[in-house]
């Protein structure tokens, strides 16, 4: 789609982690889990790692169908396994888990993943108050998912941080003065 604003890989990690740190934060203070944020936080800088090798491939064009999916999972554990053997054997320990997706963290990789749909839903929010209406059906679509992971966090991160990504600054700004008596 044409986007209004560009974003690399980079800076999605970075929003990926910075929201992953904001829902493990909620699940820890608010419904009083006991996550390991900083470990879950790690897990979401290293979540498109293996984009060096393969691209950015669209989501739309990687869920066309299963056979498709299917095959670029395939090339996406071959580029996992790739960096991996390219770490220095003494550090492996600590970056391979966090590349190759070990299956003993699902449980938390399942914060990255709603991190990751929350920085689409909102980079819609973004193009659509920039007035980039091609993001109106993705950003319904991507909110479909995001309820769909029946999620406390990202209930309370909708209801509560959400709507403030389609304010402008004045608007926030406006929000927060005191009435004056």
């Amino acid at each position: 789609m044409r986007n209004i604003m560009r974003e690399n890989v980079a800076e999605h990690s970075f929003h990926v982690a910075v929201l992953t740190h904001a829902l493990c934060t909620i699940a820890n203070e608010v419904f009083h889990r006991s996550l390991p944020t900083d470990r879950i936080v790690s897990m979401a800088l290293f979540h498109d790692v293996t984009e060096v090798i393969t691209g950015d491939i669209p989501t739309p064009v990687k869920h066309h169908n299963k056979e498709i999916l299917s095959n670029f999972r395939e090339i996406e554990e071959l580029a996992a396994d790739r960096l991996s053997a390219m770490i220095p054997e003494e550090l492996r320990s600590v970056y391979k888990p966090l590349i190759t997706g070990k299956r003993e963290m699902d449980e938390y990789r399942r914060y990255v993943k709603a991190a990751d749909l929350l920085d689409a839903y909102l980079k819609c929010t973004f193009e659509l108050s920039a007035g980039n209406r091609e993001f109106s059906v993705a950003k319904r679509q991507i909110e479909g998912q995001l309820r769909k992971l029946n999620m406390d966090e990202v209930e309370y991160f909708l209801e509560h941080f959400a709507p403030s990504f389609e304010k402008t600054l004045d608007e926030m700004s406006e929000a927060n003065e005191a009435p004056s008596s």
